[in-house]
């Protein structure tokens, strides 16, 4: 039985590993304030954005504690998801907040190796 659950988890394992992919936007310096703000403002179109994505997951929109700028965090099934949600964002910045001058975010893109929620 012990060997049965152990394979179980493994596949499980197996299963997630290969169909979350991560990638986390980090706005810092220029304009990055402003930026936040705004999106603060406009959370709920950038959330239905978000949500239109291929594979969706989850989004996580948050100010950062060490500068005035923030950081997106997107999980998706698959990096194709995590790809169309940075041009996205990217697409929907240029739109809708092209008054202001931000730096370009730092984008890190990973595999999700633990994703936990409350259930």
């Amino acid at each position: 039985m012990l060997s049965t659950l152990r394979v179980q988890v493994m596949n499980a394992y197996a299963e997630l590993e290969s169909i979350m992919d991560v990638v986390v936007r980090t706005y810092s310096g220029k304009g990055s304030k402003e930026l936040f703000s705004f999106l603060e403002e406009h959370k709920a179109d950038v959330e239905k954005l978000m949500r239109t994505v291929k594979g969706f997951e989850s989004y996580t929109l948050a100010r950062s504690s060490e500068s005035e700028g923030g950081l997106s965090m997107t999980v998706c099934q698959d990096k194709a998801g995590t790809e169309e949600s940075v041009r996205l964002a990217k697409e929907w910045i240029s739109k809708n907040a092209a008054d202001i001058r931000v730096d370009a975010p730092k984008v890190s893109v990973g595999s999700i190796i633990i994703h936990a929620t409350k259930s």
